[in-house]
């Protein structure tokens, strides 16, 4: 039994043999969602169905952090300090809110779910710590707003996987996800949609999921089949639409500019949004473009990150506006 969910991300599939040929489980229910009894509910509850995504709030830290930053508007450093007090974030929150935690329980949920292993280096990960009060106003306005969302697509070709910060509609059942609680969907070919929610951060509901494998092992001591995660090939995401936020000294001929680098790379634009109120000297904007690939919009993020007139890096967010949010 282990809560160890970088031990897994690394070492799953091995572990899992190892167990497989000494005739005994391995139980790892705290390692992903604390409290929520995810694993279980993947594992034995929908065994029957033919899982084809996983997407969720796997990290309690983060979602305290943005549904804090969302509601009133306070900056970073201020809630992460609070986390931190309230034992939520460790003293070095690095693996929290730049992706590594929840990557690592992605590897694990999608061994569970798919039985196949991504490598953990494989996941892109992208950091909250860019994000602004600014970003949160913009994504009010659109409807949205943001949270860290950890997704893995089961593709007939591969896999799909990523973390990171991303827009989500407000009323979505990511958006409604408040405090250290996380929220896991899980998508069947048969069944449709499954949720599981909870407490994800804080020892309670960490020493609710032990006590749980412990109970499970003491109750159930027949020999179970053994458990296989095959290796499993990154594959690119599919087009999705994008929140690009431009922090600029001001100058004429700024869009213009980033709309040509875009469409040299067949990116439609789909709004232009500017709060009044912000100094000309850090003038901060959003553009939002039409769903595209990933490979189109790199280097036009690129080339317009090569600008003089930035005063802070470009920030481009994903928009999750479907079922999967």
């Amino acid at each position: 039994m282990t809560a160890n969910k970088m031990l897994l991300a690394s070492h799953g599939p091995e572990l899992l043999r190892a167990a497989a040929l000494g005739g005994v489980q391995l139980r790892f229910e705290a390692a992903v969602g604390g409290g929520v009894p995810l694993i279980h509910g993947v594992r034995e509850g929908l065994a029957g169905d033919r899982l084809t995504a996983v997407a969720g709030i796997l990290n309690g830290t983060c979602n305290y952090i943005l549904s804090r930053m969302s509601a009133t508007n306070e900056p970073m450093d201020i809630v992460l300090a609070d986390a931190q007090r309230l034992g939520y974030a460790e003293a070095d929150p690095s693996a929290d809110v730049d992706g590594l935690d929840a990557a690592a329980k992605l590897v694990v949920l999608a061994g569970v779910a798919f039985h196949r292993h991504l490598q953990l280096a494989e996941v892109p990960r992208r950091s909250i710590r860019p994000l602004t009060s600014a970003d949160f106003r913009y994504a009010h306005r659109l409807g949205c707003t943001i949270r860290q969302v950890s997704r893995a697509e089961n593709l007939d070709e591969g896999f799909h996987a990523f973390v990171g910060p991303a827009l989500v509609p407000q009323g979505s059942s990511f958006g409604r996800n408040e405090g250290a609680n996380n929220i896991v969907s899980i998508y069947g070919r048969y069944g449709g949609e499954s949720s599981f929610s909870g407490a994800g951060a804080g020892g309670p509901a960490t020493a609710v999921a032990v006590v749980s494998d412990l109970l499970a092992l003491t109750a159930d001591r027949r020999q179970h089949d053994g458990e296989e995660w095959l290796p499993g090939t990154p594959v690119a995401p599919p087009p999705l639409p994008y929140y690009l936020r431009f922090v600029v000294h001001d100058r004429p001929g700024i869009l213009a500019l980033i709309a040509a680098a875009l469409a040299r790379q067949g990116v439609n634009l789909d709004a232009v949004l500017q709060e009044p109120g912000y100094p000309k000297d850090r003038l901060p904007f959003v553009i939002t473009v039409e769903p595209c690939t990933e490979a189109a919009l790199r280097p036009a993020l690129g080339e317009i990150g090569q600008a003089d007139w930035h005063a802070e890096p470009l920030l481009a967010l994903p928009m999750l506006l479907g079922g999967d949010s």
